[in-house]
């Protein structure tokens, strides 16, 4: 009987870009997509490989493709050629590799019922998944994560309105084709609606992204490992501002670092930045710039310890610059509402990660581009922090439990591979 109903599976094909064990948080959330739909569709994915940091370890270099399985997930791995994030040059050679890559491993993989892709890398992503529908006559789901050229324009990456002309076309060419679009906030269905002026909208549905609350919780202070963490860094006996995740464009650290310089002279209050990005050497050379020393920039962390760093931080960051409205939603939100810690939240209003820090009372927010707004939040934590030395007072932890409850109730994993479950059957037979 196992059998039997094996065979009778769907197939679905996934081109991810990247996929574990890269760090990229698109990567993470696909891996636990895909293997949490194992149970009901074939998957096999299409991915890089490993080469989020810009380098690609020897194993890799020998071949042009690699087929791998884990976790019972077939995937076919795409060398490419190494890149640094500081280099547009280089970082399109090494898109346009995956992406004429992927097509080429599109043809080594057998009949196919749906295609799934997602908006990155912006616009290919989405081409790539059009071009596997017409490759193996299957349905389409496209995922946007960020709407592309939209998120292009607000950080101003580039100017060239031409290419973002041409961008709009090719990405809203792509919803098209879709016989689904999902998006990951309610702000981006108006984006999507927008997008057509409200005309022949394309189907669509909304699913949260999601963290893994059983893999991410809240740990008490004298866990042994959040202990020795704070210890390698120097951090005991600290109140810390964590950012922890992309130090990239699309947040407006760099004129955030201003407002945290205001506080140079807290020698007890740290600030903390965990992970690596385009804009983190600038940030780096400002702090020494400025000789801020409570300051600090931590490595990635590997998946298995992101646990350990998410509990050390006190209050965390979850920001975009501004203009991000509707295009894109902060996946770090989950992992810090998983980790029961409070948020300092910059933010449009509207916006889907505000929405939920406001409906669960989890963190403070202002808008983007407020710095007098974000210097009185910072303030307003640190109060907080000292009320709670002196009276027991439980306010920040109270915050983090807000946050903690509603995403085990409302943000798990379980819940969201539900949805899509559902959303891509629902598509029905190529």
């Amino acid at each position: 009987m196992m059998n039997g109903e094996q065979v009778k599976k769907k197939k679905l094909l996934m081109f991810a870009h990247y996929y574990h064990p890269d760090v990229a948080s698109t990567g993470q959330i696909l891996k636990e997509l895909a293997e949490g739909m194992l149970h009901a569709i074939d998957i096999t994915v299409i991915c890089v490989v490993p080469s989020y940091t810009g380098k690609v370890a020897t194993e890799y270099k020998t071949k042009m493709f690699y087929k791998e399985e884990f976790n019972g997930v077939k995937i076919i791995r795409i060398r490419v050629p190494e890149f640094s994030k500081s280099n547009k040059i280089s970082r399109i050679k090494n898109i346009l590799v995956y992406f004429f890559g992927a097509m080429i491993a599109t043809f080594k993989v057998g009949k196919i019922d749906y295609v799934y892709s997602i908006s990155q890398p912006p616009i290919l992503g989405g081409l790539i998944g059009v071009l596997g529908k017409c490759i193996k006559s299957a349905k389409y789901i496209y995922n946007i994560q960020d709407f592309n050229p939209e998120q292009t324009t607000a950080v101003g990456y580039s100017k060239n309105k031409l290419i973002l002309n041409s961008m709009m076309w090719f990405d809203k060419f792509s919803c098209k084709c879709a016989d689904k679009v999902i998006v990951v906030g309610r702000d981006m269905i108006e984006t999507l609606k927008d997008r057509f002026k409200g005309k022949n909208v394309p189907n669509h549905v909304f699913i949260n992204n999601w963290i893994d609350e059983k893999e991410i919780y809240p740990l008490p202070a004298d866990n042994e490992k959040v202990v020795a963490f704070k210890k390698k860094y120097g951090l005991e006996n600290k109140f810390i501002f964590m950012y922890s995740g992309n130090i990239g464009l699309y947040y407006d650290l760099e004129n955030l670092m201003r407002v945290i310089k205001r506080f140079k002279n807290e020698k007890d209050i740290v600030f903390a930045f965990v992970g690596e990005g385009s804009v983190r050497e600038k940030l780096v050379m400002y702090k020494e710039k400025q000789g801020l020393e409570n300051v600090l920039f931590i490595p990635y962390q590997d998946k298995a310890d992101l646990i350990y760093s998410l509990n050390v931080g006190d209050v965390h960051w979850v920001v975009n610059a501004k203009g991000i409205l509707g295009i894109s939603v902060p996946s770090k939100l989950y992992g810090v509402m998983a980790a029961g810690k409070p948020v300092l939240g910059v933010l449009e209003k509207g916006s889907e990660a505000r929405l939920i820090i406001e409906e669960t009372g989890c963190g403070h927010v202002t808008e983007p581009g407020d710095y007098e707004g974000v210097e009185e939040i910072i303030n307003r934590y640190i109060d907080l922090r000292n009320v709670s030395t002196i009276r027991n007072d439980s306010t920040l932890e109270d915050m983090g439990r807000q946050g903690r409850k509603y995403l085990v109730k409302s943000l798990t994993k379980e819940v969201s591979v539900k949805k899509y479950i559902k959303e891509i059957e629902s598509c029905g037979r190529s």
